[in-house]
């Protein structure tokens, strides 16, 4: 894997923003790491150490980094859509008014199983592998204690993947009010969250809360499409110079200072906003869920999540100058390109491999120290490098899920928008379903309520499988580029520079390769391989 992670990354486009990967990969990390750090686990069941040790709770305005994510995410599907919508086939000046609904359609149908194959692949491996585990535990009598505990809590971190399943399906439309309305698309989102919240605590109005689901997290997404489109300002700091700005002339130095401006807004307006609501508000100081509280900052999200996520989009975009300097080298990218190609795989399998180490520790009748404890502070370094150590085995086992299957060379029926809106609706539901329900109480039929309807496990696999095969469906033979219809089969393995090794892809059938120009394969296949979108020419 090291010589295929260097080619890798010496093969990365020069248009690719390296900083969004990190970002990717780090907060992925940050979540990981955070999850491993809350569990207080006893021989009675599993606790929370923000819980046990309230003081800790600031750490979350640092640890809760999902919304760099989801941030991220949005600068990654305006670039995404944007490349497909470039690549489609153009007609006739005459039809083209007339073929713009069924080709945005095609188009559509196409982006979301692009999107849904990085997703969906690795994650429904998870399901159906816990789920059989599940199923023999329970027909061999087991599920108590600890272990029911374990089949409760593996799928909770589900409910990010269908978060971003939602953001996904919302992309071409928000994207649109984007490019019409820029900085206001956001706002709109921004004062629906707040308007949701006076709401939900003024007017005492049931369940609108949940509607925060939606505004909160697609506001943040929102940041993205303004990232990618320079908005931000941090962008032209980036690449150059010191982290000072030593060694710049004056004219650029003052244009770097400049850049920084919309993100230290950012920073500290959404930091400002997020102190004033926990204080004078109706909201926790922690930024993750606590058994419990009355009132929790995730579930649902609230304004004050919002402004948190504002501060730490500001914080990150202004870091991108000196991270970028340091992604320019070899060995920093390499590190990068090696955990991006796995960081979904660690995020599924991460909570099995630490309530794992602490199975283990029991069965072997090891001492489980108070939680919070001069004993338990002790053996955490220990816990750690254990987890990580089986979470590094899990992922060698099912890594190979998370590489994307390459796209077909033919273009999505007509009418494929809608299919593949049903599709993508059933997987978001059937995720969020299964992060509820868990896969405990299978042979008794347990259910959770989702939007007002039980749904069980295997109901909810279902749901999710069914939405992926329509997907699937609509949008099979995602590919534009021209005259590729006529061009000869070609393996991919020539359009890259690692012509001759071994590779997964190797032998695929790609018409369309010898029809784009050499940059643009480049761009094809170093996304295909890593799997994060292309960073095209803009």
């Amino acid at each position: 894997m090291g010589s295929a992670v260097r080619v890798l990354a010496e093969a990365t486009p020069a248009t690719r923003d390296r900083y969004v990967d990190l970002l990717r990969v780090g907060s992925l990390a940050v979540v990981v790491l955070g999850h491993w750090m809350m569990a207080a686990v006893t021989p009675d069941g599993v606790g929370n150490l923000l819980a046990v040790v309230p003081a800790l709770q600031p750490l979350t305005w640092l640890l809760q980094v999902m919304p760099v994510f989801f941030f991220v995410g949005g600068f990654s599907h305006a670039l995404s859509y944007r490349s497909l919508l470039r690549k489609r086939p153009e007609g006739s000046a005459a039809s083209a008014s007339a073929d713009s609904a069924t080709s945005a359609d095609s188009v559509y149908a196409a982006f979301l199983r692009a999107r849904l194959q990085r997703l969906l692949r690795p994650t429904m491996v998870f399901v159906l592998v816990w789920g059989v585990v599940a199923l023999l535990v329970q027909l061999l009598g087991g599920g108590g204690e600890l272990t029911g505990v374990t089949l409760r809590l593996v799928t909770q971190p589900l409910w990010f993947i269908g978060i971003y399943l939602a953001m996904v399906a919302f992309t071409p439309p928000l994207l649109r009010l984007h490019e019409r309305y820029g900085w206001g698309a956001f706002a709109g989102l921004a004062g629906a969250a707040a308007a949701v919240d006076v709401l939900r605590f003024a007017g005492g109005v049931p369940y609108v809360e949940f509607l925060n689901f939606a505004f909160v997290w697609l506001a943040v997404h929102q940041l993205g499409f303004l990232r990618a489109d320079g908005r931000l300002g941090a962008g032209s700091a980036s690449g150059t110079g010191s982290a000072s700005g030593a060694g710049l002339a004056p004219s650029t130095r003052l244009r770097s200072l400049r850049s920084l401006r919309v993100p230290a807004l950012l920073a500290g307006g959404g930091l400002i906003g997020a102190v004033v609501l926990v204080a004078a508000g109706p909201y926790p100081l922690s930024m993750v869920g606590m058994p419990g509280e009355k009132v929790s900052n995730m579930a649902p999200p609230t304004l004050a999540l919002l402004a948190h996520g504002l501060w730490l989009v500001g914080a990150v975009e202004l870091l991108r100058a000196p991270a970028a300097r340091l992604l320019a080298r070899p060995r920093a990218w390499r590190t990068v390109v090696a955990a991006n190609g796995v960081a979904m795989t660690a995020f599924l399998w991460h909570l099995t491999a630490m309530l794992g180490v602490y199975g283990a520790l029991l069965a072997l009748d090891a001492p489980l120290p108070e939680p919070a404890t001069a004993a338990w502070w002790a053996q955490t370094p220990l816990r750690l490098a254990a987890a990580a150590a089986l979470t590094a085995a899990l992922v060698a086992a099912f890594r190979t899920f998370e590489h994307p299957a390459p796209p077909s060379a033919t273009t999505p029926a007509p009418g494929s928008g809608p299919l593949a809106a049903l599709g993508a609706t059933l997987c978001l539901l059937g995720v969020l379903g299964l992060s509820m329900v868990g896969l405990g109480g299978l042979l008794e039929g347990r259910t959770a309520l989702l939007i007002a309807i039980p749904v069980s496990a295997p109901a909810a696999v279902a749901m999710t499988l069914g939405g992926w095969l329509l997907v699937e469906r609509a949008g099979r033979g995602a590919r534009w580029a021209g005259a590729a219809r006529t061009a000869p089969p070609t393996p991919l393995r020539r359009a890259v520079p690692w012509e001759g090794r071994s590779t997964p892809w190797a032998g695929v059938k790609w018409p369309s390769i010898w029809s784009m120009s050499r940059r643009t394969r480049m761009d094809d296949a170093w996304a295909l391989t890593c799997g994060f979108s292309p960073s095209v020419a803009l």
